[in-house]
């Protein structure tokens, strides 16, 4: 899908707000609300946006910590890489999960109530788990950019 300037310009207010009417969105790109909405569902449609949810303060709902964990594994074959992204599928503390390249197999952002909490998914689910050899974790002392997104030009 080639995107011109509009279809852009939607992206960009859409990411800054996700709730925004179709009609307010037509009226801030130039184009009238049914030609916007065919748009919009042309991108969604395409795979370009992928879905719309609403930002949440973990810390107010819970969670005020968040470490990132560096998890080596001992073999990279493709089952067991399979098998790790499921296990870490299945808790729900961890909220992202990203592959790497390099010494690190993968990198996770886990989010708990408190160290007690993460010390319990750190041993209980993460380094017991099959095929992990190392599991080093850095904690967020301070979080002062978090943007969801990607930068559209």
């Amino acid at each position: 899908m080639t995107l011109d300037r509009i279809d852009r310009e939607i992206l960009a207010l859409l990411q800054e707000d996700g709730r925004m009417t179709n009609v307010d969105l037509a009226e801030r790109v130039g184009l009238t609300a049914p030609p916007c909405l065919r748009r919009v569902r042309a991108l969604e449609q395409a795979g370009v946006i992928r879905g719309y949810h609403a930002e949440c303060d973990a810390a107010k709902l819970g969670f005020p910590i968040t470490v990132f964990a560096m998890v080596s594994l001992r073999s990279q074959a493709e089952a067991d890489l399979a098998a790790f992204e499921a296990h870490v599928a299945a808790i729900p503390e961890v909220r992202e999960c990203h592959m790497l390249n390099g010494e690190i197999d993968f990198i996770l952002k886990i989010v708990a109530a408190d160290l007690e909490s993460f010390q319990r998914i750190l041993t209980t689910k993460l380094t017991s788990a099959p095929n992990v050899t190392s599991v080093k974790s850095s904690l967020t002392i301070r979080t002062f950019k978090a943007q969801t997104g990607v930068p559209i030009n």
